[in-house]
């Protein structure tokens, strides 16, 4: 049987989770949310909830044993995309940004200065507020990670044709 595209959400204080799930009934997607606590969501059977120890780490801990090439990951926490990405799988945050081989050094760089920088008593401003823009930027890296992660296991090696929004002819 030919394995199919897992998403793994690491849940606590995740924006995206309805939009998650919206994309993963779209595609029949297995669909695993991973927190600290008991989440609400349908009940479906693609959709799974796995609770984790309260312990820092515990769901990253958790997520990060079980990705592969075929998983596409969504987080903000750039130490467990790093994990994930060396591990094969596709990262989304929920600002729509793709962490991959290419992006995750520069992440990880830029969280280690501001963590230096707040260490050091420095104030840094704060991610941006979460908007509406955000989550159509996510909607379109996810279903394009989706599609690539889904070639990722079909072995074809080649990137799918990028999506293209729809724009009248001339």
């Amino acid at each position: 049987m030919k394995s199919s595209v897992t998403l793994y959400v690491d849940a606590d204080a995740c924006p995206v989770k309805d939009e998650v799930h919206r994309v993963a009934m779209r595609s029949s997607l297995r669909t695993v949310f991973v927190g600290n606590s008991r989440l609400r969501l349908p009940d479906d059977p693609l959709i799974e909830s796995v609770v984790v120890a309260a312990e820092p780490d515990a769901a990253d801990d958790w997520i990060a044993a079980r990705v592969a090439p075929g998983s596409v990951v969504i987080t903000a926490d750039v130490p467990l995309a790093h994990r994930c990405v060396e591990a094969g799988a596709r990262v989304v945050t929920p600002k729509g940004r793709v962490l991959d081989a290419g992006s995750i050094g520069l992440a990880l760089a830029t969280r280690d200065l501001l963590d230096d920088l707040r260490s050091a008593g420095a104030t840094t401003a704060g991610p941006s507020p979460f908007g509406p823009r955000d989550r159509q930027m996510f909607l379109q890296a996810l279903d394009r990670e989706v599609r690539r992660a889904a070639h990722d296991l079909a072995g074809t090696g080649r990137r799918p044709p990028p999506i293209r929004p729809n724009r009248p002819s001339r």
